[in-house]
């Protein structure tokens, strides 16, 4: 790739121009932010998550008039990894009071249907479970078998020659099960994930992830102001924060525009923290040769200086960024919803830290040098 080895671009010296580009797209993240707001996946939000896997293609508008009016409040759905998968999420973490005896009866006529007549009791229950006694372990270790084969969580209570007790759950789950093995009989599906996170644990989170970046940004902070001049620490660090904010706008306005679920998770945040160290790590490539040439041209003007690194520095920028971002891209297209939001972050966040290293990191070193008529020496 050596058509780069000699370029000769007056990066900084258009740098105003793309000072407008930047407070554009700026602008669009704060109001995007502002207007639109975060969505917050499960690990922030708190609630359940469900995973369902059908043996055939399923539409989620068939598949929403089944579930949203089933009594658990605001149900989301979405395709999870294929047009046989279904995400479904409340913000419920278990079977409202109102629901759980309509769980329980779909349980008792199970057992009533399979032994007709049998004795048993209620030994004890909770919000997410109830425990059955039966009059032997044959007949409990049956129901047990029975129960789950037709769609149920059940188990026994030990593994006791003369156990006689089985628990059955009753959560969100089971309840969404119930309501569809009628509806979908010609269309089998299993529940593949269910998840739950409580509100506090949530909120938690959300305030570590919110400290694991700005932890970061001034470790970075710390780290470039010693090995360069502080000047350089801020003019990464303010890059950094328009990487972040930009791409964060992007989330904000064009969630649900693009296909792609732009909730931010755990795994988001991961994304942002790797777009962080990608970012700095450009940003110091150029700083480095920044300092490399202000000791060999010491009297060159600090732009021509700055012009020459950039340039000098393209090549290898463009030979990692490009084949990172065919990685990305592959990821973002095959990669599944899973991986999708992660991997659009990064792909989006790889283009724009490439830009900030030049004209934002760059660009605000070289205008606090010629306002401050400052001269660098190293």
């Amino acid at each position: 790739m050596r058509i780069f080895e000699n370029l000769n671009f007056d990066f900084l010296g258009k740098r105003k121009t793309f000072y407008m580009v930047s407070a554009l797209l700026f602008l669009i993240g704060v109001l995007g932010i502002i207007v639109r707001g975060f969505h917050f996946g499960i690990d922030f939000q708190g609630g359940t998550e469900i995973v369902l896997q059908f043996e055939k293609p399923v539409s989620v508008a068939e598949m929403r008039g089944y579930v949203e009016n089933i009594g658990l409040g605001n149900v989301e759905l979405k395709t999870f990894g294929g047009e046989t998968g279904i995400l479904v999420r409340t913000e419920l973490q278990q079977v409202p009071k109102a629901i759980y005896p309509q769980v329980l009866d779909n349980i008792e006529k199970e057992i009533n249907k399979t032994y007709p007549g049998l004795p048993y009791q209620i030994v004890d229950s909770s919000a997410t479970s109830v425990t059955f006694s039966f009059p032997n372990p044959d007949t409990t270790n049956a129901l047990v078998d029975k129960l789950f084969e037709s769609g149920f969580q059940t188990g026994k209570i030990s593994e006791e020659p003369d156990n006689r007790q089985m628990v059955a759950r009753v959560g969100i789950a089971d309840w969404i099960k119930i309501n569809l093995r009628d509806k979908m009989q010609d269309n089998p599906f299993q529940v593949l994930r269910e998840e739950q996170v409580g509100p506090k644990i949530g909120k938690e989170l959300k305030q570590d992830a919110v400290v694991a970046v700005l932890m970061s940004l001034l470790v970075i902070l710390i780290y470039l102001g010693f090995r360069f001049k502080f000047i350089f620490a801020v003019g990464a660090v303010v890059a950094l924060f328009h990487d972040v904010l930009i791409t964060l706008g992007l989330y904000a306005a064009l969630y649900d525009i693009l296909p792609i679920n732009l909730e931010i998770d755990l795994t988001v945040v991961a994304a942002f923290l790797t777009l962080v160290g990608y970012s700095i790590n450009d940003t110091v490539i150029v700083f480095d040769r920044v300092r490399e040439n202000l000791k060999i041209h010491k009297t060159k003007p600090l732009l021509e200086i700055m012009n020459m690194s950039i340039n000098k520095t393209m090549s290898r920028t463009i030979l990692t960024g490009g084949t990172t971002l065919i990685t990305v891209f592959i990821l973002l297209m095959l990669g599944g919803d899973v991986l999708r939001a992660f991997a659009f972050t990064l792909f989006f966040g790889i283009i724009i830290g490439t830009y900030s290293s030049i004209f934002v990191a760059s660009a605000l070193v070289l205008e606090y040098a010629q306002r401050s008529k400052k001269k660098f020496t190293f």
